[in-house]
């Protein structure tokens, strides 16, 4: 789910979301209208993560949305929008870029995840937004992929060993291990390979305790059935937030994922949005 050319304007957000997050009951689930060329769908936002909520509200408040296009749609994934540069764009245009001067922190809650259905904050890769920070207005529909059992159980593995790498390089990152650190530079350059994975592993072995606490992935009893029933994409979980659901109009995501699009994954023929508050 890229997302490029983002600026920061924290304290910008923050004054407009207090703004809106005043007047929010914690005890009502804000539900809004996606109307598109394909049909309605019709989504409620997650009380648990209140800033992408208050900022979708925000922007819907002000029309942001209104005329933008579906303008990332591959299908069995999921489809994309909110690029405000996708308003009114010719045909042939490349999209994805746009949005507003400001990234919105993450919010992962392990009660939410990626079945088909879900709405999700779209953002820039891991290399350059290490933090997970979402797009400002970017954000897409999960259409996903039924799984078998046996399925989950080889992408829980995949990605843990991922997972144990990236918690790992953050391990010897820590100030603390500024040592260890050099150490493994000083190795790499002597072509020490056979020391450099001695020292990774006592690393690995030393971590295992706060890795299974902290960083391991085990897809829940609730996550399987629904990735073996409506589908999604698990292969997210954990890496974008996931913020709404859609509660009617499921099937438009089929409608629209099924168009026909160019080599950069835009449809040839437009699906344009407007999305507005119902309550």
């Amino acid at each position: 789910m890229k997302h490029k050319n983002i600026k920061f304007g924290f304290i910008i957000l923050i004054v407009s979301l207090l703004t809106f997050s005043t007047a929010f009951s914690q005890n009502n689930n804000r539900i809004i209208l996606i109307e598109t060329n394909y049909g309605n769908m019709k989504i409620k936002l997650y009380n648990e993560t209140p800033l992408h909520r208050d900022n979708f509200i925000k922007l819907i408040s002000q029309n942001y949305f209104d005329s933008l296009l579906f303008h990332r749609v591959i299908k069995n994934f999921m489809i994309q929008g909110g690029d405000p540069d996708s308003r009114h764009a010719p045909q042939g245009k490349r999209l994805g870029n746009g949005g507003p001067d400001y990234t919105i922190a993450a919010e992962f809650n392990p009660k939410f995840f990626h079945k088909k259905g879900v709405l999700s904050a779209a953002r820039e890769g891991d290399n350059v937004n290490p933090e997970k920070r979402s797009s400002g207005s970017q954000f897409y529909i999960v259409q996903g992929n039924v799984f078998t059992n046996e399925q989950l159980n080889k992408m829980e593995k995949g990605l843990n060993q991922r997972r144990k790498q990236e918690f790992i390089g953050k391990y010897i990152n820590k100030k603390e291990n500024q040592t260890i650190r050099n150490k493994l530079d000083s190795l790499q350059k002597d072509k020490q390979s056979q020391k450099i994975q001695s020292i990774l592993q006592e690393i690995e072995t030393k971590t295992q305790d706060e890795f299974n606490k902290t960083y391991k992935l085990k897809f829940s009893p609730e996550q399987r059935k629904a990735y073996t029933t409506i589908g999604g994409t698990p292969h997210l979980d954990g890496a974008y937030t996931v913020f709404g659901e859609i509660t009617e109009g499921l099937d438009v995501i089929d409608k629209i994922a099924s168009v026909k699009t160019d080599k950069h994954n835009r449809p040839l023929e437009d699906a344009v949005m407007k999305i507005k508050i119902i309550k």
